[in-house]
């Protein structure tokens, strides 16, 4: 009973522990999953509390429990549309990219350690792909609003790429330990681990969220629901010999591109889960490695690392993405900065411990100091390369609080709750605001009093006003309540001036001066654009034409509606 008693108390205090101290990732720029290692590590058997925990099948367990459902959240998170830009290069990512940086990482880990190549190569395996964990905290943690090339190609590289990393870990684990099988059964290995997740992955969802849609059950189902279906996919993806990761991806991806009310009830609690599994993961690594250990591989893991941040990912970068998509170069920089390691390549290095591999520590131990090392050096400086390389968009107004109202099934009307800061709607009112047709303000907050407005109620700077409208609406709204000091940051990047993308090339031309080329002249300002851009455009490219940039600042699916004008300075 005492056992019992003691695993909930330390269990409690670590998780509430690892909660309060998320606060010094905002007040000192740590990465939090580096807090919660840290904190791990401090409660572990040379750490403060001194808890002996070696138990590596129970972690491997823990590991895959807790990145099932950091993948399943991350996938209910991602949309659809992204992968109109990001799935080709994020697909060349997770296979390409992975096998050329676990081969160079494990040539270089064979010299510093002096190991043999299959050896050096399994090294190379482990820490050779990013990890959804840290990926989905840090660029979402830092409020990063990447455009939507790079954000989306480093998401769903980040959910895609396990398959590969796990293939090639398992291939030089049964290698090493002599249990290897031919090639075309080790090819049909490969196929299956893609193969199975993609197939079980993408139907299961599909299925899934119709069911979910068509249920009618107490809001704090649908999420256990959702969960233990989600379960059910990989598990049953893993049985046939898939990638159960790959496969929970896509089921959640599936399940949260599906519009209904169940969603309302399902991704506040799997934001929950998500955080939960990230720090009892981090927390359960922490507690299995040795700090005593780890020092005696500090200096040659050093050097891996290093290889692999400033070497290897952005040789694989730049290998399996350059020649084959419209990238810029600033572009390819930071995919090649964002190549973050973290719980994947502590859990893969357990697989040679369960193994049986000679020397087994040694890649365990590694790849703890790889990922010590990549949170550390890219994710402590990941907002500093985003403004840097060029890649962040400016973030609109959006409204401080939404909810949907469950009226409708389908495209119900929400609350939007907008915070007056903008000083042209002072002293307006109400009847003179350019609403959209089809939403209406419902209520008027004043120094915590309530108000009901009317179309002679005249706005004050810090009312708060809430307005029930669609998701249509939101651009609209979110113009309308833009503030001041936001609109100047929009107008930093975009340009003072913009114009239609459907204005004729040969109109600007001669309001602007410009000359153009003969096939040029026939085409609109965003036919324009996008050609010069290459591949699909996405809010925020820029091209530079005759001392001006052209910036693309508003977009209807894969159409340019608005281009902003920037002077070069």
């Amino acid at each position: 009973m005492d056992s019992i008693n003691t695993l909930f108390l330390l269990s409690g205090f670590l998780i509430a522990l690892s909660i309060l101290a998320s606060r010094l990732s905002s007040l000192f720029g740590l990465p939090l999953l580096i807090i919660f290692l840290g904190l791990g590590m401090l409660a572990g058997e040379q750490g403060v509390l001194g808890i002996q925990f070696d138990d590596y099948s129970l972690a491997f367990l823990i590991g895959h429990l807790a990145l099932a459902m950091i993948l399943l959240d991350g996938g209910l998170r991602t949309r659809l549309k992204t992968f109109r830009v990001g799935f080709r290069p994020a697909l060349s990512l997770a296979t390409l990219g992975v096998f050329l940086t676990s081969g160079i990482v494990g040539v270089l880990a064979m010299w510093v350690f002096d190991l043999t190549l299959v050896q050096g190569l399994l090294v190379g395996a482990i820490v050779g792909s990013t990890d959804a964990a840290a990926v989905f905290s840090m660029l979402s943690g830092r409020g990063i609003n990447l455009n939507e090339r790079v954000g989306a190609t480093l998401e769903i590289e980040s959910g895609t790429n396990d398959p590969m990393a796990i293939f090639l870990t398992i291939m030089l684990v049964e290698l090493l330990v002599g249990d290897i099988g031919g090639i075309a059964q080790t090819l049909l290995f490969l196929i299956e681990q893609f193969g199975f997740g993609m197939l079980i992955g993408i139907g299961g969802g599909w299925l899934i969220a119709r069911l979910l849609r068509s249920l009618d059950l107490a809001p704090g189902l649908y999420s256990l629901l959702a969960l233990a279906l989600g379960f059910c996919v990989f598990g049953l993806t893993s049985v046939l010999g898939g990638s159960g990761f790959l496969a929970i991806y896509l089921c959640g991806l599936m399940i949260g591109n599906r519009p209904g009310r169940h969603l309302n009830f399902i991704l506040p609690v799997h934001d929950g889960l998500a955080w939960l599994s990230q720090i009892g993961l981090f927390l359960v690594l922490g507690l299995l490695v040795t700090p005593s250990d780890l020092l005696e591989y500090a200096l040659p893991a050093s050097l891996v690392g290093l290889a692999l941040i400033f070497v290897a990912r952005p040789l694989a970068v730049l290998i399996s993405v350059k020649p084959f998509f419209k990238f810029r170069w600033r572009e390819i920089g930071f995919i090649s900065w964002v190549g973050l390691r973290g719980a994947v390549p502590i859990v893969l290095a357990i697989f040679p411990v369960i193994g049986g591999v000679e020397n087994a520590s040694l890649y365990f131990n590694v790849a703890f100091a790889v990922v010590l090392m990549s949170l550390l050096i890219q994710g402590g400086t990941i907002s500093l390369m985003a403004r840097w390389m060029k890649v962040e968009v400016p973030l609109g107004v959006t409204p401080n609080r939404r909810g949907p109202l469950g009226v409708l099934p389908e495209n119900d009307y929400e609350m939007f709750v907008y915070q007056v800061d903008n000083q042209d709607l002072d002293d307006v009112p109400i009847r003179l605001l350019r609403f959209p047709s089809g939403a209406l303000i419902s209520a008027l907050f004043r120094q915590h009093a309530m108000l009901h407005p009317k179309g002679s109620t005249r706005l004050m700077l810090g009312d708060v006003v809430c307005v029930i409208g669609r998701t249509d609406d939101l651009p609209a709204l979110n113009r309308l309540f833009n503030g001041d000091a936001k609109l100047k940051r929009e107008r930093a990047f975009f340009g003072t001036f913009t114009l239609d993308a459907d204005a004729l090339m040969s109109d600007v031309a001669a309001a602007y001066g410009l000359t153009l080329s003969p096939g040029e002249q026939e085409m609109s300002l965003g036919e324009f654009v996008s050609l010069r851009v290459g591949g699909h455009p996405v809010v925020g490219d820029d091209v530079g034409w005759h001392g001006i940039h052209w910036v693309v600042s508003e977009m209807e699916g894969n159409r340019i509606t608005k281009v902003g004008l920037r002077l070069y300075q």
